[in-house]
């Protein structure tokens, strides 16, 4: 398996996220998925749990949409597993497309090789702490 395969499940992340597609969303996820996210809960524990927060998070966008951009990206694969991390852009965009607002997180993933598709099991998502305000850091500059 190659770099390639994972870029494609990253693909598949964009694309859903842009779309507003939950199923396609989900399907990139191992259905036992753990995840740190940076918003609300501290943790999600299966695709149940992860399912709520992204029919929460697509549902509030109404008519806009969001453009999902990965920098920074690494990538180590072994047969079974993989590791991809990441700087990630979410660019909030009105319906005409007009950029509305964007925020940065790192993100880091772990996938997995099952029956040769690759679904990611673990994924946390973080950014740093101003030290003297205790505010999540939301650009990378």
């Amino acid at each position: 398996m190659t770099q390639h395969a994972i870029q494609k499940v990253l693909d598949a992340y964009q694309a859903a996220v842009y779309a507003k597609d939950v199923d396609a969303f989900l399907a990139i996820y191992d259905k036992d998925i753990h995840i740190f996210d940076m918003w609300e809960m501290w943790v999600y524990d299966g695709i149940d749990a992860w399912r709520g927060m992204v029919i929460d998070w697509f549902g509030s966008l109404g008519n806009e949409l969001v453009k999902v951009e990965f920098n920074d990206l690494e990538i180590t694969v072994t047969k079974e597993m993989a590791i991809a991390h990441m700087i990630v852009t979410f660019r909030g965009l009105s319906a005409e497309g007009k950029e509305l607002r964007s925020m940065q997180n790192r993100m880091t993933c772990v996938l997995k090789n099952v029956n040769d598709a690759w679904k990611i099991i673990h994924e946390h998502s973080s950014s740093p702490l101003e030290q003297s305000t205790l505010k999540a850091k939301l650009n990378k500059d």
